[in-house]
Parts: structure tokens; sequence; C-alpha cells
């Protein structure tokens, strides 16, 4: 015997919104944890700056040692990044998140208790590894899990706290190491990680929503190992080569890199075309945000690493400060670039693209006072004496990158999320990597042979330059941003 059920004229039928999945919604402590998240990797690229001088001491590291110190992280940050957003789609953003932010507690740890220079390298370079396996969640996260105003309101708050972790990491970093914790000295730039991360990763199991994509695609194995190894042969031998002498295969290593470059765009377009999804696909420079947005953040990256790089090295060895007298003296720069991230959101809702642009000419009115200065006043150079270059440096910095992050990835769909972001976080850190680099032997080959002074000088000059790139590169962006 058979029943049917009928429904009366006046029974709704059920709800085929019912059968569909809940989207995740990120609450307030949920963005305070990513964003802890977030701050946490950038903060160790640049904490160690003011580190280095006391590591070399304790450990007799020498310095081609301490160029891989932060050179192993930042390359392998960069190398695994896309990777990183890739296997988020994949497995889930918050569980890689959760893994990555446990990973960066145990790399920091080992890095606060290494016996020597080599095991100290070897462990920077895990400790980049779990940062690139974080840092993707975040942005990807924010992406699929807000929107409308949140959402700028979000990336807005990213975009600030990315800029000023670089800051505060080096204001940090002296603090720490001038406090000598318990004894501690340069260790305790790594230390203070472990507590954070016990915070962050209780809270995150409670706070931070899961989210991953309907279609996660697999891993790009050939394109993976081609993006490695083109970003290592150009950042290993930019960022050695001072140091090493530049030696053989610093040379071989660089002309080597435009091949493996080439070949790693050949083979992603290749599998893009075949209907495969390339660890970054060529597809997703169609999405005209990501087009227009991702080439300025290249130069600005680089300048902002390098002057960061080059700040820290003036501060300490050129005017001989002390590490909390070098990190306070960048307190100006933190707090100018802080307000104008924040303001960004109102700015870019009236202005768009253009106030980018704004904080380019903003910038490179920084690097003219500071060129002055540096030339009217070496060495007499004290806080209220670098006072205004480090304000309107920091008020252009704050509103450009929050910015530009924010176009990027505009139209990136929810399902591209980690994808889109591992491109864009990817492309940054490289670029820091390279600022660091180039700018930092520029300015560390110039002190050698004219003195610091006319180094410091002459690496502003290549800063304004890059400021006008970033700004020119700027004027594609759109005027209306959604």
């Amino acid at each position: 015997m058979t029943t049917t059920t009928t429904l009366s004229p006046t029974s709704a039928p059920p709800s085929a919104s019912a059968s569909l999945p809940v989207p995740p919604v990120l609450g307030p402590l949920g963005l305070f944890t990513v964003l802890l998240g977030a701050a946490l990797p950038l903060i160790d690229f640049f904490i160690v700056n003011v580190a280095l001088p006391t590591i070399d001491h304790e450990l007799a590291a020498g310095p081609a040692v301490l160029e891989l110190i932060v050179a192993g992280y930042g390359v392998a940050y960069a190398v695994l990044l896309v990777l990183g957003g890739r296997l988020g789609d994949m497995f889930g953003r918050r569980r890689l998140f959760l893994w990555g932010m446990a990973a960066f507690g145990v790399t920091s740890l080992a890095c606060g208790l290494a016996p020597d220079a080599w095991t100290l390298v070897a462990a920077r370079i895990a400790q980049g590894a779990a940062s690139a396996l974080m840092l993707p969640q975040v942005l990807a996260t924010i992406q699929a899990s807000t929107a409308g105003a949140r959402r700028a309101k979000a990336m807005g708050l990213y975009g600030a706290t990315a800029g000023l972790a670089a800051v505060a990491g080096q204001i940090l970093g002296g603090l720490l190491v001038a406090a000598d914790l318990a004894g501690t000295g340069w260790r305790s730039v790594f230390l203070v990680n472990v507590p954070v991360v016990v915070v962050g990763l209780l809270l995150a199991g409670r706070a931070v929503p899961e989210s991953r994509s309907e279609r996660p695609a697999p891993v790009d194995v050939p394109g993976t190992l081609l993006l490695a190894l083109s970003l290592c042969t150009l950042l290993v031998p930019l960022t050695e080569g001072r140091a090493a002498g530049w030696p053989l295969w610093t040379w071989l290593s660089l002309g080597a890199f435009p091949f493996v470059a080439l070949a790693f765009l050949l083979v992603e377009r290749r599998a893009d075309r075949a209907g495969r999804v390339p660890l970054v696909p060529p597809s997703l420079f169609a999405v005209a945000s990501m087009r227009r947005g991702l080439p300025p953040i290249v130069p600005f990256s680089v300048n902002f690493g390098g002057y960061m790089f080059v700040l820290a090295v003036a501060l300490q060895q050129g005017l001989g400060k002390g590490a909390v007298a070098a990190g306070a003296t960048l307190v100006p720069m933190a707090l100018a670039y802080f307000g104008a991230s924040l303001a960004g959101p109102r700015l870019i809702g009236r202005w768009g693209g253009r106030v980018a642009v704004a904080g380019s000419v903003i910038q490179g009115v920084g690097f003219v006072v500071l060129l002055v200065t540096v030339w009217r006043g070496w060495p007499d150079l004290g806080f209220f004496t670098l006072l205004p270059a480090m304000v309107l440096t920091g008020l252009g910095q704050g509103l450009q990158l929050p910015v530009l992050m924010r176009i990027v990835l505009s139209d990136v769909p929810a399902e591209r999320a980690g994808v889109g972001s591992g491109v864009m976080i990817t492309a940054q850190q490289a670029s820091l990597a390279l600022g660091v680099a180039t700018l930092g032997t520029l300015f560390m080959g110039l002190a050698s042979a004219v003195g610091m002074r006319e180094a410091l000088v002459w690496t502003a000059v290549a800063h304004l330059g890059l400021a006008g790139v970033t700004g020119a590169l700027g004027l594609r962006l759109p005027r209306l941003v959604g």
C-alpha cells in the first residue's frame, strides 16, 4: 500500500533556498583574528632588521649568513604563497589558517632556540613556509565571507594591517632587543610569537568560519616548481650576491631567470587553454581589477621593502642610534600610515583609484624632503629633524597600499578568492624581497664607495623614481571602485 501526500492550495512548497548552503559570515572577532594572522608574517619579515647586529655578534654569522637569515624567510614565503592559496581552496581556508599558524608558532620557537647561525637560517626558511600557508587564507576568507560595505571596511583594515605591521616590526624589534627580556636578547623577537600564536589559535577555532572553493582545482605541480625556480633564480643571487662577492653562480642564476620565467608563463598558458586550472591562471588577468591594480603594487612594494631596510641600516650604522632610538624614529611614519589607511575607504568611495595616485605624489614629496634633510643635516639627524619626511612618506604609503589591494580583488569571483589573493600577495612579497635585495645592495655598495650620507641621498633618488612609476601605473586604475 502506498500513500501520497498532497499539498493544499494554501500549503507552501518547501523552500528551494532551504537546501542551499548558508554563506559563511566573518564577525568582528573573526576579522580581528585573521588580521592578527596577517600581521605576524609581515612583522617577522621586518623585525629581524634591527636584530641583525646582535645576531651577528652572538652567533658570529658574517654578512653572507645574515643576508640568508633575511632572504631565506622571504624567498620561502614568496615561493609558496600561491600554493598556500590553492591548498586553502581545496582543504578549507580555516583549516589551512590553523595549520599555518600552528606551524608558524613552532618554527618561531625553533628560531628563538637556534644554537647557531645555520640552524637559524633553516628555521627561518621553515617559518617562511608556514607563513605562506597562513597568509593567503586571510584575504580569501575576507572575500568569501563578507560583502558590500563590510568587505570594503575589512579590506581597508587589511591594508592598514599590512603596512603598519612592517613598520611596527622594526619598532617592536628594537624594543625587544634593547629590553633583553630574561637575557634572551635577539631571541625574543622570535619567542614573542609563541604566546601570540596560542591566543590566535584559540580565537580562530571559535570565530573564523570555514570556507572553500566549490570546485577546487588540483595542485599544479609543474607550475609550482617553475614558479619556485624562477623566484629563486632572481631573489637568491640578488640578495646574496653583494655579501658573497658576486661569484659566478650568482651571474649564472640571474642569466637563467628570464628563461625559467618564460617557461613558467608558457606552461601556465598551455594548462589554461587545455581547460586545467594552473597555479597562476592567465585568464585571471582578464579580470580588469586584477589587470589594472596589480602592476602598481610591484614598484610600490619594491620601494617599501627597500626603504624599510635602508632606514634600519642608516639609522643604526650610519647615525649610531640604538635599537630603541631607531625604532622611535619610525613611530611618526607608522601613525601617519595608519591614519591614512583608515581614511582610505571613505576617500576611495569618492575618488576611486586617484587616491593611490595622490598617495604616490605625497610619498614622493616625502622622499624629496628626506633627501634635502640628509644632505643638509647629516650626521646631526634626530627625531624631530626627520619627522617631516617620516610623516609624509607614511601618509603617502597609507593612501596607496590599502587602496591598491582593494582594487585588485574587487572583481575577483569568490570561488577564485584563494588564487586571486595568493597571486596578489606573492607579487607583493616577492617585490618586498626584491626591494631589500636591489635597493639594499645599491645603498650598501654606495656606502662603501662614497660614504653613508651620499648613499642615502642617491638611494632616496631611486625611491623617488619608483614612487613616480607607481603613480604613473596608478593612472590606469578605475575611477570608481565597487
